[in-house]
């Protein structure tokens, strides 16, 4: 006996009781591995989630969410078997499919977060460990009136490091050099030991974050921004660390001693100089946290300019 076919309405494409337009519908925390094709070199595995979003327009009731998920899981499973260099042109590419399949919205978005391991070697005894660092990309595709879809996309990372307060290390250059001179010292002789020994003072774990946001065509390298931000501080953090690399560390830090807002204006700088090749309409957001060590709050100091901005003002300092 053959059953009758049941035609199901479109609930998804009725009139809404509330007819507003909508920003953001979509789904969240959308897991994926994503292989990152390396010239010469092996292939980097990430275990991504995506946050995937059109915009809705007032007509509609919904998105169809549920039953074209499947249909943005195609689009990530294709683009994804595909050779990836940039995990920021990974999400565009979604942004675009996305606009194509979804022919009534005007704006979609795609944003991916992972793990991102890389090999380091401690300052003292070089030995291998690994560092992991959180980088982010994200992807906004516009469909414009002609129909023509246009696509900004932007890559980020956060990393860890360790800051080391200068004024309280000022306080204790004074400590010192006042005990020493009770000591009968010279002044030529505080002077070279001041100069020579880095004072104690608090630290912080630092953590700072860059994204550069560019149009389509544009590329800026993540490494390149992870490698800004691990030398805009007192020094770097490691996993594994025998004696003489603790040494090292807390003497390098010491003699580096940073405010957030040094770390801050020293990412700006060394992205000025990085990447310059870049469009000056280049919008980049730099941050910095720490995590205080004798106070209960945090500090923080943020940058959001155009690339063409900064360098004008760096230019003129």
């Amino acid at each position: 006996m053959e059953l009758p076919i049941v035609q199901l309405p479109d609930v998804q494409a009725g009139k809404p009781k509330v007819p507003i337009n909508l920003t953001r519908v979509g789904v969240t925390d959308v897991k994926k591995l994503v292989e990152i094709k390396r010239k010469d070199k092996r292939p980097i595995v990430l275990v991504s989630t995506f946050d995937i979003f059109v915009d809705l327009p007032s007509s509609l009731k919904g998105a169809n969410l549920s039953r074209n998920f499947e249909a943005i899981d195609e689009v990530l499973e294709k683009v994804i078997n595909m050779p990836v260099y940039e995990i920021e042109q990974l999400c565009g590419d979604v942004s675009k499919n996305l606009l194509d399949r979804h022919e009534y919205a005007r704006r979609a978005e795609v944003r991916m977060k992972s793990e991102y391991v890389i090999k380091r070697q401690s300052p003292a005894t070089e030995l291998e460990c690994q560092e992991v660092v959180d980088i982010f990309a994200e992807s906004t595709a516009f469909r414009s009136e002609s129909n023509e879809i246009n696509v900004k996309k932007l890559i980020g990372a956060e990393v860890v490091g360790l800051t080391a307060c200068p004024c309280a290390q000022e306080i204790m250059r004074d400590e010192a050099h006042n005990e020493l001179e009770s000591l009968g010292v010279d002044e030529k002789t505080i002077a070279k030991f001041l100069h020579e020994v880095p004072m104690a003072t608090h630290n912080q774990r630092g953590r700072g974050i860059i994204s550069i946001e560019v149009e389509d065509e544009e590329d800026a390298s993540l490494e390149d921004v992870i490698e800004i931000i691990e030398n805009s501080m007192s020094s770097s953090v490691y996993e594994l660390l025998k004696r003489a690399d603790e040494a090292e560390i807390v003497k390098n830090a010491h003699k580096r001693p940073k405010f957030v807002e040094d770390c801050v204006r020293t990412m700006a700088k060394n992205v000025v100089h990085k990447f310059s090749y870049l469009p000056d309409n280049s919008v980049v957001t730099i941050k910095q946290i720490n995590e205080e060590s004798i106070h209960r709050h945090n500090a923080f100091a943020e940058r959001i300019a155009t690339l063409g901005e900064l360098k004008s003002e760096i230019s003129q300092s």
